[in-house]
């Protein structure tokens, strides 16, 4: 584990054992309630599909392809011309991807070299949008990358009408690693990963949310103004996730992985309205703490395999599971990855999770009142024969807000992890568009 969090209001040691308590509590209560034999696991052939209106061209994770590899999405809004609103998204070792709504790509940006020979290289894994953040010539909208190669955050300017494409480059050179001490550390790849922005209605300043990978750790960072126009961050504070958990039937269980690896967090997203972080730890649940990091996490909702046994294999490099005890839960399969919110305008709508165990999205309400209740799901499925839909998503972003003559009901955009037709033997990776009006008709259903 990590070294204790710094300014950290409540004790890591206090949030793993009050979160470990709450969760063992509740899994005993359900236990009770609905023994493990009469458990309905819900299957993809029970949920109902949508089809995508667009792709992205396709990318190859392969020396040809420039190691690129479709991750995580974002959407960003043009106010004064909605039809001409963007998707900035990440391509790991590929950098960044910017496309319009017909989904051609409109700018490509590389991740940045290597720090030194044999050093790890850039590598963009999960991007969001801080929209009005103050610089001395005003307010501008940002994109926002972990940039898991080099342990940093990477910030970009939106200029929808820039000649040099929309997204400049706005990182202060001096921005500071994330969780490594030095570039040895970068080097072992234990560094940022997921990653969600907040604004503080309270304050109005800016932050961003980042996990660490291979590990529990969620770290909270202050987005800064720096000289000459760039932008930097401080950490906070940080929390860390259980990494082990009682079962009801008393034994203690944490998910089967490579020696030395943690469950890590992935997908993130905060809803604005009450400030609540809802974090995808992928072989646990989802989870639901503070933006700010105080007070304790609740796990909402947890993977089918939560409580599987399993060995693992050095050789093969993978985990054979034992017996399902019963424990896990009906809606989502591990891993649990790309987490977004769908705003409704009376204030209710939906956390939206990708199950990418079973190529299904699952949506919660996101009303605490309603203590997040599961709502319903869906598939993202082929459309015709040259327009695939969606398998083992890593990453979604979604908006319900006008988007021109494309998208007048808003959009959702899912990554791809098998596009077919593909490359052959070549990986291949991209993002389908989705018009949200067939999401929310799935969702009624």
């Amino acid at each position: 584990m990590h070294p204790p969090a710094e300014e950290t209001s409540v004790p890591r040691s206090t949030i793993v054992r009050s979160t470990v308590l709450t969760v063992t509590m509740a899994l005993a209560v359900a236990a009770l309630a609905v023994p493990a034999e009469a458990r309905h696991r819900l299957h993809a052939d029970d949920l109902p599909v949508v089809t995508p209106r667009a792709e992205t061209p396709v990318l190859h994770d392969d020396d040809e392809g420039g190691n690129a590899d479709a991750d995580d999405p974002a959407i960003w809004r043009n106010a004064a011309s909605p039809g001409r609103s963007l998707v900035v998204a990440t391509a790991k070792e590929g950098g960044l991807r910017v496309y319009d709504l017909d989904a051609r790509l409109v700018q490509s940006i590389a991740a940045p070299p290597a720090a030194g020979e044999g050093d790890a290289p850039g590598r963009f894994n999960n991007v969001d949008l801080v929209h009005g953040l103050r610089f001395s010539s005003g307010k501008a909208d940002l994109a926002v990358t972990s940039d898991r190669g080099h342990d940093r955050l990477r910030f970009y300017r939106v200029d929808r009408d820039r000649a040099g494409g929309p997204l400049t480059d706005v990182t202060d050179p001096a921005a500071p690693h994330m969780f490594s001490r030095d570039q040895a550390e970068v080097n072992d790849q234990r560094t940022a990963y997921g990653l969600a922005t907040w604004t503080n209605p309270a304050t109005g300043k800016s932050y961003a949310l980042v996990s660490r990978r291979e590990r529990t750790g969620i770290a909270l960072l202050e987005l800064l103004p720096a000289e000459g126009g760039k932008v930097t961050y401080r950490k906070v504070r940080s929390l860390d996730l259980p990494s082990s958990f009682r079962l009801p039937n008393g034994t203690s269980w944490s998910p089967c992985g490579e020696p030395g690896e943690l469950p890590q967090v992935e997908g993130m997203v905060v809803d604005p309205a009450n400030g609540m972080l809802y974090a995808g730890q992928e072989d646990i649940g989802v989870w639901r703490m503070r933006a700010d990091l105080t007070g304790k996490p609740k796990l909402i909702d947890k993977v089918h395999e939560y409580g599987v046994p399993g060995t693992y294999d050095e050789e093969t490099e993978e985990c054979t599971p034992g017996t399902d005890p019963g424990f896990g839960g009906t809606k989502i399969s591990a891993d649990v990855e790309g987490l977004t919110l769908l705003a409704e305008s009376d204030g209710d709508g939906y956390i939206l999770a990708s199950s990418q165990g079973d190529n299904t999205f699952a949506a919660y309400d996101r009303e605490l009142e309603d203590a997040n209740e599961y709502e319903g799901g869906f598939q993202v499925t082929v459309a015709n024969g040259t327009l695939d839909g969606s398998e083992e998503c890593d990453g979604a972003a979604v908006l319900n807000a006008p988007l021109g003559s494309k998208y007048p009901n808003g959009l959702l955009v899912v990554q791809d992890g098998h596009d077919s037709p593909g490359g052959g033997d070549r990986g291949a990776t991209n993002f389908k568009f989705v018009d949200l009006a067939k999401v929310m008709d799935a969702l009624d259903d």
